[in-house]
């Protein structure tokens, strides 16, 4: 066999000597120089190597005679290999998956200025940065949810651990309290989240998408953090300027209250809950129908709910429900009342209280919420006349979940917790479309100086100019190009915005100044090379 190999190798000097374990013999020498064309016949298709092994086994006769023939099988299985991936990939579509998308540099300029005014007001009120993995155990998520349970990303089994891709940042929040026993703790939290929910990305919604949360935990007096959290929300949504925004707010106990005298089975609170929170997306007949025909409640019980639901007022209204002859004698419905009251109180002494609303159609589809809860939305006016409205439902959301922590320590141990998300992703799609409508130009990067040079042979000297700026704490860049033109250079700052150009040449160097040039006026001076970054810096901090 290894004499018919060999013949093979000279038939076909292309394939390189042929070995099949060069290793094993002494007349190898295991160099992959003289072993080269293993790697070559490893990469044949099943089919190539069939043809070549089946000519192996043929009598040393047959195997000249029919060379030619089988080297054109073992050339066309080999090519057909080859061909078949890049006539797949012809059909191939480059695209983000669905509900995803890319940002380009100058979207990300603006989400970060978004991020940034974020964090800032969390980091205001006190908060600690914090972070979790993006996916989770299974067993983690499961039943945090209700019906949005099925909206959760399930991982395939890696190394023997059933994962999910994070719903939120508010379960993972209450995992890691339970796990290292925080019984205190005011945080934030910036990053990703996935829902298989069907994407509409005119209206900021996306399968992967940003939050940024604030959370407070720890054991303090009624309706003190609920009235900071919407306080918070306040100061976002103002300094964003998207236009006038109003936040309602309802209490889960008090919606209990209703369903319970309404005559609601207790066992479909979540779920007649959840149909509630359609609400803002349907309209009481659809949703009476999906009550009743869906979920099997009584008409006569809807009907009851709707007197309710559709109530909404400031804290007027809390008075008034206190007065109801029905929900007054339901105690969970008074608890949630009196700590409304108390929370206007302190909304008053904030000064936001009239941006609250009460208002019972909230609900929060998601079973973990326990206390008062909380949606901004924007009004339909926009900032600006020349906006056009664009309805992207709720902006921030929040609410109190006082029993989520206990459900992952063994002993049960509770840790009242209230938090607020802000909808970045929402929030971005505004600024985008406003961005369009008033055609705003934006900086990429944060360039402060260009160095540059009229005359050829000057690399090492802007180099060196370069890394002086750089040492400094200047942002600074130059053109990648041994002999720039000078003219080039310019337009590329006024391209890209760089305020200043520092100029350097024969003339420069020989009288040891530089020349730094403003690219707004196009004025130039001359400083000395030991006063450039003072010079530099000075101006900076003028403008």
């Amino acid at each position: 066999m290894v004499l018919r190999l060999r013949l093979y190798s000279a038939l076909y000097p292309s394939w390189g000597p042929i070995c099949l374990f060069p290793r094993s013999f002494a007349s190898c020498s295991g160099n992959p120089a003289s072993c080269c064309t293993m790697p070559q016949l490893g990469l044949l298709h099943g089919r190539a190597w069939a043809v070549l092994f089946g000519q192996l086994r043929r009598p040393p006769g047959a195997v000249c005679i029919r060379a030619v023939h089988s080297h054109s099988q073992v050339a066309e299985a080999a090519l057909a290999t080859q061909l078949k991936p890049h006539q797949e990939k012809s059909n191939f579509i480059i695209k983000t998956p669905k509900g995803t998308r890319d940002l380009s540099p100058e979207q990300m300029v603006v989400r970060e200025k978004i991020l940034d005014m974020v964090v800032s007001c969390f980091k205001r009120h006190g908060a600690k940065g914090l972070d979790t993995p993006a996916f989770e155990l299974k067993e983690m998520l499961t039943e945090k949810y209700g019906e949005d349970s099925g909206l959760v990303y399930d991982l395939k089994d890696q190394g023997g651990e059933l994962l999910s891709l994070r719903y939120d940042l508010t379960v993972p929040f209450a995992r890691y309290l339970a796990m290292n026993k925080v019984k205190k703790m005011k945080r934030y939290h910036v990053g990703k989240v996935w829902r298989r929910e069907s994407p509409t990305i005119a209206q900021g919604r996306y399968r992967e998408f940003c939050q940024c949360d604030f959370d407070i935990a720890g054991q303090f007096d009624p309706m003190i953090p609920d009235a900071e959290c919407l306080k918070i929300m306040c100061e976002i949504l103002s300094g964003l300027q998207l236009g006038d925004f109003l936040i309602k707010v309802n209490d889960r106990r008090i919606l209990d209250g209703i369903f319970a005298v309404c005559g609601v089975p207790e066992s479909k609170f979540h779920a007649i809950c959840s149909s509630v929170d359609k609400l803002d997306k349907m309209s009481w007949k659809d949703v009476r129908h999906e009550m009743v025909a869906k979920k099997g409640l009584a008409a006569e019980v809807a009907d009851r709910i709707w007197d309710y639901v559709q109530c909404h007022g400031g804290v007027s209204l809390v008075k008034q429900m206190f007065q109801d002859p029905r929900l007054s004698q339901n105690k969970q419905a008074l608890e949630g009342l009196g700590d409304l009251k108390l929370l206007f109180e302190y909304l008053t002494s904030f000064g936001i209280a009239e941006k609250i609303s009460f208002d019972l159609s909230l609900a929060r589809g998601l079973d973990y919420y326990t206390g008062v809860i909380y949606e901004a939305v924007l009004l339909q006016t926009p900032a600006h006349a020349e906006e056009e409205p664009l309805n992207v439902g709720s902006v921030a959301a929040g609410g109190r979940y006082d029993g989520l922590v206990g459900m992952f320590d063994p002993k049960g141990h509770n840790v009242p917790c209230v938090g607020l998300s802000i909808g970045v992703e929402r929030i971005f799609s505004i600024v985008e479309q406003r961005m369009k409508t008033f055609g705003e130009k934006i900086r990429t990067t944060e360039t402060q100086v260009f160095v540059a040079t009229p005359q050829k042979n000057f690399l090492q000297e802007r180099l060196k100019l370069t890394a002086e700026l750089w040492d400094a704490g200047i942002k600074a860049e130059l053109m990648y190009k041994n002999n720039p033109k000078l003219l080039t250079q310019l337009h590329y700052c006024e391209n890209t915005g760089i305020p200043l150009v520092v100029i350097i040449g024969e003339q420069e160097l020989k009288e040891g100044v530089i020349k730094l040039r403003s690219v707004a006026n196009r004025e130039e001076v001359a400083i000395t090379r030991e006063n450039l970054v003072a010079e530099i810096q000075k101006r900076l901090s003028e403008s």
